[in-house]
């Protein structure tokens, strides 16, 4: 099953875009996650990490750490040519460096067992 999540955080604190729960009996398979600067004229930095619990907490594993995106222009975070499993209570969390500058984009597709 095929899914999308979106997500443009109003604040500079790490923020869930996808959480698995625990007990879900799914895995999620990260096809894409785009990171798209709206701000026309200032880059700003994101972080895109997998973090150890559901709720965005736990221990953070960045995939990428303070990058910086230009103005009007998107980071590709990962595709599909990386693998990226999201098992049972994990998530994946994005900090922006500007609030409400940063749109997030997921894509995904849920396995169930």
């Amino acid at each position: 099953l095929g899914e999308s999540t979106y997500l443009t955080p109003s604040d500079t604190a790490a923020n869930v875009l996808l959480a698995n729960a625990t007990s879900s009996g799914k895995v999620y398979k990260i096809n894409q996650i785009v990171a798209a600067n709206v701000d026309g004229a200032s880059a700003v930095n994101t972080t895109v990490a997998i973090n150890t619990t559901a709720a965005g907490g736990g221990t953070s594993y960045p995939i990428v750490s303070t990058v910086s995106v230009p103005a009007d222009a998107s980071l590709i975070v990962t595709d599909k040519t990386t693998a990226i499993y999201l098992m049972e209570n994990k998530s994946i969390v994005v900090t922006s460096g500007t609030a409400s500058k940063i749109a997030y984009t997921i894509s995904y597709e849920v396995i169930e067992s």
